[in-house]
């Protein structure tokens, strides 16, 4: 109770001037000489005061809102320099601090940096004006601070003026990093570039690109959701809202903004997720304001507040729903905790954050844990002075520990061990009892330098003047009815990426997904982004791929196309199809019905071989020219029929070669062998002398046909060496490759056509001019009709042919020729064999002789009927005929000028009938 009773008499002893800056000694917070004095800068109030008379005059005023846990920093740094100066790190030299509270206000900090200029042992604290600084010593050689980066970069241009090193253990805003800007600040903690990062990946992985931001309208707030802004880009993440919060609470509209912010919050109903960079009073009044209108979202928290415990213990917290933050790698501050059990036996003659604190320990002691918090929090200087009467005090040792972040904790011991370390260097060469020893700058280069081990890691700075440690993803979970922080994963920001100590915080991370915060939903593999009119990317609409394009993932911004060359694709495919392969396979129905029809073909040609074998001395065979010339014919038509096998099944450079030769040579020899036939035919039965003497020079058998197939094959080869058919491809019917014969040249195509075409014309010629000759024995008007389907097939071929497509093109050319084959090979044999099956009483010698003596004698009195005509036209003495004449009497005195059967009339003499039948035997031997 003696105790107690000592505290508040002093308190109230030192009250008039405790809580306002009477003179610049006032100004100091916490200080402790030595014999080099490290500067703190902290903010320890969330405030400053503003006077409420007019005008305002320049007066450095009160704070409120003493912030827990940024006064357990200022105890970290006065720990540190205590271990320091118990150890062998500096011996003989030491530590002094003098701490000074920023109350989260760049103007009182900069006061405090102007004294930090003063220069050293000046009773007036005067900053001397020179143009060189390299021999000034300043009252401090460093500094470590500020907590916040809109503070630290005011500060650290000043400090830059004398270049005294700035260690800062919270200060992260990326721009901090540029050390033209900023050559003498450095951190014990990484950039926000690491931190803004390690967010994005968060969400990526989570799936979401829909989300709100708010921070607060700070440098800090600002350089943080610009370096967001720059790595949600990169990443395909939107942001749907940016609401920036006053920096200062006490700016009149900061509740208004507040309310706005959460009314964005609550409209914006498909941002699940929240990025949060604000200061921690900011977060506090944020969430109160969520709490009361019943917001349920995943909030991402910055290093800023992500293990602020003063923000867990917020009544009903656990209705604002999951959050997740990020926190600097913590380490072992076991003796930090020591330092704690202990605090209340320290001094506080030179502390006026510890006074402070027991003060409002004496205040708030009536109260629970939550409002004891904010109890404190909330009580300005000015109320201190005039509640601390009949107060008494109450050590909370639990209170301190549960407010403890160990991440600042030892980020602010490593910055004032680094500080000490850069002073070993120096003082290894020196006598450092000395101040005029070494000056800041020197100590800025040895601090660049600096290595040192920190928990069996090595701990030195970059060229940026950070420090690279990797965070901790923190997860705030309840647990027995209490929001504890834990950690969830750590976050490797050179190998950006998440480690995960077991499996079960891996699952912690996984269930993040489930929550949907995207402005559209996730297209389907199937499915592309089809942008909307929304500014944002993340905004579209899911659209079907369409045919021949295909999408595997998930949100893809385009379909790939297939190979249409090979494969296809559906509308609406996850993977592209190899296309079917078509040709006229032995198996297709219709390439069975036509190898039926040419099989049958083959079949008739062997049944007329044996036919004709059989009769090979009969009539009907000799005048077909012979078993020699009708087993040649039948050969062609042969290969033509097997010709047609090279049209079917799967095309090969040999068959698209030899199909089109074949057919175009065995059709040649074919023509030639019945053009032949045809001469033959009309010359055994010719009158005409000027005919005769003109078809017994064509008639050359064997010379014409060598000479009409040779030309063709000269043709086909020339075709086959300048412009050889070869396989192609088709891929104008979709989905589908048909393997087809391209010919090549479709010139050389259409030269072996047109040549076979003008062989069958002279062949229906020659056959047309002699149809009328003996009906049973003679070819010529079945070779005519035989000629006529020939044309008739292909004049309806050329359309057909060009018109048509697919695997059936080829059976539209097997078909003509099948025609054209079945059509000459009939017409040719078939009046024969059924001569030879069906009129075996004709297919004789004398039947034979009988026909063309009949034929003969009608041929004979045609011509003696004509050349009677042309002597009565010239003759008026002999116009007029004798009754014996009219009744058929018969004169030999050639003076009766009538056809007679069996005689012929020359030169106005009647031919003895032997005459007639020696003609006769003369037709006959010709054929």
């Amino acid at each position: 109770m003696a105790f107690v009773s000592f505290w508040i008499s002093c308190f109230m002893i030192g009250t008039d001037i405790a809580f306002s800056c009477q003179n610049t000694d006032d100004f100091v917070d916490a200080s402790s000489p030595g014999d080099i004095v490290i500067g703190g800068l902290f903010a320890v109030h969330s405030e400053m005061l503003h006077p409420e008379e007019y005008p305002i005059k320049p007066v450095i005023q009160n704070c409120a809102g003493f912030e827990v846990q940024i006064f357990l920093q200022t105890l970290a740094m006065i720990h540190a320099i205590e271990m320091i100066n118990n150890s062998t790190l500096l011996p003989g030299v030491t530590l002094g601090y003098e701490i000074y509270d920023t109350c989260a206000e760049v103007t009182k900090a900069m006061a405090s940096a102007l004294r930090f200029l003063a220069k050293f042992n000046s009773s007036e604290d005067v900053v001397e004006f020179k143009c060189n600084y390299t021999d000034y010593v300043p009252r401090i050689k460093a500094v470590t601070g500020a907590s916040y980066s809109e503070v630290s970069m005011a500060v650290s241009r000043l400090l830059a003026l004398q270049l005294i090193p700035q260690v800062s253990p919270a200060s992260s805003a990326e721009i901090l990093s540029d050390k033209i800007r900023f050559p003498s600040f450095f951190r014990t903690i990484p950039s926000d570039f690491h931190q803004t990062r390690a967010m994005t990946h968060l969400i990526c992985e989570s799936g979401w690109n829909w989300i709100g931001v708010i921070a607060t309208d700070d440098d800090n707030g600002r350089f943080a959701l610009e370096s967001f802004g720059v790595q949600a880009m990169a990443n395909n993440v939107c942001i749907a809202f940016k609401e920036m919060l006053p920096a200062y609470l006490s700016d009149n509209t900061f509740h208004t903004k507040v309310d706005h912010a959460v009314e964005k919050i609550v409209k914006e109903t498909r941002v699940n997720v929240i990025v949060v960079f604000m200061r921690q009073f900011h977060v506090l009044k944020l969430f109160k304001k969520a709490i009361e209108r019943n917001v349920n979202k995943i909030w991402i928290a910055s290093d800023n507040w992500s293990a602020a415990v003063k923000i867990s213990t917020i009544p009903n917290i656990t209705q604002l729903g999951t959050i997740v933050g990020f926190g600097f790698k913590s380490g072992d501050i076991s003796k930090f905790q020591d330092f704690l059990r202990n605090l209340h036996e320290k001094p506080t003659d030179n502390n006026k954050f510890l006074r402070e604190y027991i003060t409002l320990l004496s205040v708030c002691a009536h109260l629970e844990y939550h409002d004891f918090q904010t109890c404190i929090a909330n009580q300005s200087q000015d109320d201190l002075i005039q509640n601390v009467e009949n107060k008494h005090q109450i050590w909370r040792d639990d209170f301190l520990n549960a407010n403890i972040e160990p991440a600042f904790i030892r980020s602010t011991i490593l910055a004032v061990y680094a500080i000490a370390y850069a002073i070993e260097g120096q003082c290894k060469r020196r006598n450092c009892k000395d101040p005029y020893a070494f000056t800041p700058w020197e100590l800025l280069e040895e601090l660049k330098k600096v290595t040192f081990i920190d928990d069996g890691k090595e701990i030195k700075f970059d060229s940026n003047g950070d420090m690279s440690t990797s965070y901790e993803v923190l997860l705030w979970k309840e647990i027995d009815g209490h929001m504890e922080i834990t950690t969830m994963a750590e976050y490797d920001p050179e190998k950006g990426g998440f480690i995960f100590e077991d499996e079960e915080k891996k699952k912690e991370f996984l269930n993040l997904k489930k929550v949907q915060s995207t402005c559209s939903q996730h297209c389907k593999p199937g499915q592309m982004k089809k942008v909307t009119e929304s500014p944002h990317t993340c905004c579209y609409e899911c659209v079907y791929c369409p045919e021949n394009h295909y999408s595997n993932q998930t949100d893809m911004d385009y379909c790939y196309r297939c190979n249409n060359k090979t494969y296809w694709a559906p509308t609406n495919s996850t993977t592209c199809y190899r296309k079917t392969v078509y040709f006229l396979s032995w198996n297709d129905w219709f390439a069975i019905f036509l190898l039926v029809l040419s099989a049958f073909g083959v079949v008739l040609i062997l049944a007329i071989s044996v036919i004709f074998t059989k009769n090979l001395n009969t009539p009907v065979v000799k005048a077909s020219g012979g078993l020699t010339v009708c087993y040649i014919i039948l050969f062609s038509h042969l290969l033509i029929f097997l010709s047609t096998l090279f049209f079917i099944d799967e095309p090969t450079e040999f068959k698209c070669k030899t199909r089109q030769a074949l057919f175009g040579i065995s059709f040649t020899l074919c023509i030639s062998c019945i053009l032949i036939k045809s001469l033959k035919i009309l010359l055994a039965f010719s009158f005409d002398p000027k005919l005769q003497n003109f078809l017994k020079c064509m008639y050359k058998p064997v010379p014409t046909v060598v000479t009409c197939t040779g030309i063709q094959v000269i043709i086909c080869t020339f075709w086959l060496i300048f412009k050889t058919p070869f396989v192609k491809q088709n891929f104008s019917i979709p989905r589908v490759i048909i393997l087809e014969c391209n010919e090549g040249s479709v010139v050389a195509f259409g030269i072996m056509l047109g040549y076979i075409a003008a062989l069958a014309f002279v062949c229906f010629i020659f056959a047309f001019k002699g149809r009328k000759l003996p009906e049973n024995y003679n070819e010529a008007k079945f070779i005519t009709f035989g000629m006529l389907i020939y044309f008739i097939a292909w004049i309806v071929f050329i359309p057909v042919y060009a018109t048509t497509f697919g695997k059936y093109l080829p059976a539209v050319e097997i078909i003509v020729v099948l025609i054209s084959n079945y059509g000459i090979l009939c017409c040719t044999f078939f009046p024969k064999c059924y001569i030879i099956i069906c009129k075996q009483e004709t297919n004789t010698k004398s039947a034979f002789l009988k026909m063309v003596y009949t034929y003969s004698s009608k041929s004979a009195g045609s011509i003696s009927v004509s050349q009677i005509s042309l002597s009565s036209k010239s003759s008026s003495s002999q116009a007029t005929t004798s009754d014996s004449c009219k009744s058929e009497k018969k004169s030999v005195n050639g003076n009766c000028h009538f056809q007679v059967p069996g005689q012929r009339l020359i030169k106005g003499k009647v031919l003895p009938k032997n005459s007639a039948r020696t003609l006769s035997r003369k037709r006959l031997s010709s054929i």
